[in-house]
């Protein structure tokens, strides 16, 4: 993965020179390079935050009718390049015709299938994770943690939680499903802070509603605290697009810890089949 000449400098100043860097392994220097551009895209984030004008809540509130869609439909639903604002003369663009699934569809098979873009994001969150040396639990849990999105932005914690249920541990449906709160509660002795995108997304003026803030304080005082708050620790809001990651590399920790219907998910009657069915064929009218 290539840098500019000026940036290959300053990652080689940072890790002590080039006798250093000649001493590295490939993979350390891999590493290395992952870390710089997640600190550089953090740099620019920060550097966002403190220069621009954030809308309000009533602001936003605004938008709504302006729009073709509503901000909550999962990203199936929508095209990839759908604006916030419809603009006149400016058509709405086409959604994609999906491939087919096979038969007995895996897990696997949904984020080469049916994911998408949000894929990118899932994966670099759950190699952050297991870089970081998470265990791995944690690690599937950064990589599901916003899958529910697919389906439904609003609440997507809570879908997402709900639709891997059946197949992993109670430990991963709690991080995935009480992430959905703890991302609007900064931690600062874990490291985590407000997302900037927050205050573009939801408002500078945002207040969580009492339904969250009860999350919040459940799983604040919940002896699985961590879990959940890692999922938001390793949710990379900039994530670098660059940085390709294969769901193959997870296929193992996939193995170990995700219970796989043999009848495929979606055809094995169990009380979340209907939502994996759904994302088979978000076409279907009925």
């Amino acid at each position: 993965m290539a840098i500019e000449t000026s940036e290959a400098k300053d990652l080689i100043y940072a890790l002590g020179g080039a006798g250093k860097v000649a001493n590295m392994t490939h993979e350390e220097r891999a590493d290395a390079l992952e870390d710089f551009d997640i600190a550089r895209l953090d740099a620019a984030s920060a550097e966002v935050r403190d220069m621009r004008k954030f809308p309000s809540v009533a602001e936003l509130d605004a938008r709504i009718d302006q729009r073709g869609y509503r901000r909550g439909a999962g990203s199936i639903f929508r095209h990839s390049n759908y604006s916030e604002v419809v603009k006149p003369g400016v058509p709405e663009g086409k959604v994609k015709r999906l491939p087919k699934m096979p038969s007995a569809p895996t897990l696997l098979d949904f984020f080469a299938l049916r994911i998408g873009s949000s894929s990118a994001h899932l994966l670099q969150s759950a190699a952050l994770a297991r870089r970081r040396g998470a265990p791995e639990e944690t690690v599937l849990a950064c990589l599901l943690h916003d899958i529910g999105g697919v389906l439904m932005k609003s609440d997507h914690g809570y879908w997402g939680a709900q639709l891997i249920e059946p197949y992993v541990s109670e430990k991963v449906v709690f991080a995935v499903r009480q992430h959905q709160a703890l991302r609007f509660y900064a931690d600062p002795e874990s490291g985590y802070e407000y997302p900037t995108r927050y205050l573009e997304a939801f408002g500078f003026d945002y207040a969580p509603p009492p339904y969250i803030q009860a999350a919040y304080d459940y799983t604040r005082n919940h002896p699985w605290y961590m879990e959940a708050r890692l999922v938001t620790m390793n949710d990379l809001y900039t994530f670098n697009p660059k940085i390709k990651i294969d769901i193959d590399d997870f296929h193992e920790i996939i193995g170990r810890h995700f219970r796989q219907p043999k009848e495929g998910l979606g055809y094995d009657n169990s009380p979340v089949a209907h939502m994996w069915r759904t994302l088979i064929n978000p076409d279907a009218p009925l």
